[in-house]
C-alpha cells in the first residue's frame, strides 16, 4: 500500500475529484452522499476551494422540478438522496435546502393506530431503511427541534429489532432471511446516523446503542484478515464486498468520535480502512461494488449477485464519506 491510499485526507482528496458531481433524476442515495462528502472534506479543510457553488449549480435543475426530481415512483432510497440539504444549507444560508429537508420529512408518515412503521418506511422491515429513515428525518429534526421526526425513527428502529438474529446479524428483510453484506451496512450506517441525532434522554435512545453494539459485536467476528467484511456476512466463500465494509467503516469511525464505541474498536475501524483504501486504484477505480440489490429469493442468489470494478457512485460515495470521518477521527484523536 502507499501513504497516499493509507492517509484518510489525502485519500478523501482524491475521491473528491471524482465523485459528487452529478444528481441525476431519479435523485438517490448514491450521488448525494458524495455530494455530502465533498462538502464535508471542505468543512474539514476550510482552505480549500469551496465546492458549494458548483454542488448548488448541480442541484439547480433538480429543485427546479420539485417532487417530479424523485421519479415516478419516489420512495426512501431516493428521499435520502437530498443528504446534502443540511450542509449545503449550513454553507450557503440558502433556506431553500432547509425548506426541502422539512417537505421530504413530512411524506414520512408518523406511526399510528398500533401500527409502528407508516409509509413509506417498509414493513418488511427492509434494512436500507435503516439509513433512508435516519438521513432525512435526523437531519429534519436538527433542523426543526420538532421531536415528531425523532419519534417516527425510534419508533421504526424499535419495531424493526425482530430481524436482528441471535448472532447479532439482521435478515435482509422478513421476507429475505438473509445476511446480505450491505445490508447489514445498512444497519450500521443507519444506526449510526440516528444516534448522531436523536438527543441524549430521548425515550428508546438506550436501547438504540445496545441494538447498535449487539449488531457491532456480531460484525466485528466475521471481519476478514483483510479488514473487509464479505458479500454475505456470514460465509467465507463468498467476496470481498467494498461498499459494505466503508459503510460499517463509517459507522465505527462515527462511533468512535460521538463517544459510544469505546477505544477497543479503533483497531477494527483502522483495519477496515486498510482494507478499503488499498482497493482503491489509481483513477478511484474500486473493487467488488454489489450491485443494486433488492430482496433475493434464496441464498445462492445473494452469493451470486454481480460486482462491479471500476468507477461507482454506490461505492464511491461510501468510501468518500469513509475517508472523512477517518480524517475526523485521526485529526481528534
Amino acid at each position: 500500500m502507499s501513504q497516499q491510499i493509507n492517509d484518510p485526507l489525502a485519500t478523501a482528496k482524491r475521491l473528491a475529484k471524482v465523485y459528487g458531481y452529478k444528481l441525476d433524476v431519479p435523485v438517490v442515495y448514491t450521488q448525494g452522499v458524495a455530494l455530502s462528502g465533498r462538502l464535508r472534506l471542505h468543512a474539514l479543510e476550510p482552505g480549500s476551494a469551496d465546492p458549494a457553488p458548483d454542488i448548488a449549480a448541480i442541484i439547480a435543475p433538480r429543485l427546479a422540478e420539485g417532487d417530479a426530481m424523485f421519479g415516478k415512483n419516489g420512495g426512501t432510497a431516493n428521499y435520502a438522496g437530498i443528504c446534502w440539504a443540511d450542509e449545503l444549507f449550513a454553507t450557503t444560508g440558502n433556506t431553500e435546502y432547509r425548506d426541502l429537508i422539512l417537505h421530504i420529512a413530512s411524506l414520512f408518515e408518523t406511526p399510528a393506530n398500533g401500527m409502528p412503521i407508516a409509509p413509506p418506511l417498509d414493513t418488511d422491515v427492509r434494512v436500507e431503511d435503516f439509513f433512508f429513515a435516519a438521513a432525512v428525518l435526523g437531519r429534519a429534526f436538527e433542523q426543526s427541534s420538532d421531536e415528531k421526526h425523532i419519534h417516527t425513527l425510534v419508533t421504526f428502529l424499535l419495531a424493526s429489532a425482530e430481524t436482528l438474529q441471535y448472532d447479532g446479524l439482521w435478515w435482509h428483510c422478513k421476507t429475505s432471511p438473509f445476511y446480505w453484506g450491505r445490508g447489514n451496512a445498512f444497519a450500521a450506517l443507519g444506526f449510526a446516523e440516528a444516534l448522531t441525532f436523536i438527543p441524549e434522554n430521548f425515550p428508546g435512545r438506550s436501547e438504540l446503542v445496545a441494538t447498535h453494539l449487539r449488531h457491532l459485536a456480531g460484525l466485528r467476528k466475521h471481519q476478514d484478515s483483510s479488514g473487509m467484511w464479505r458479500q454475505v456476512v456470514d460465509r467465507p466463500d463468498s467476496y470481498l464486498e467494498h461498499s459494505a465494509t466503508s459503510m460499517i467503516g463509517y459507522a465505527l469511525a462515527r462511533g468512535l468520535r460521538a463517544g459510544w464505541l469505546d477505544a477497543e474498536w479503533r483497531a477494527v475501524v483502522d483495519a477496515a480502512w486498510a482494507g478499503a483504501s488499498d482497493r482503491i486504484g489509481p483513477n478511484c477505480e474500486l473493487e467488488h461494488v454489489c450491485v443494486g440489490t433488492g430482496p433475493q429469493p434464496d441464498l445462492a442468489a445473494y452469493l451470486e449477485r454481480p460486482y462491479s470494478d471500476g468507477l461507482d457512485d454506490r461505492g464511491g460515495s461510501m468510501i468518500l464519506w469513509f475517508a472523512v470521518e477517518m480524517a475526523r477521527l485521526q485529526r481528534e484523536g
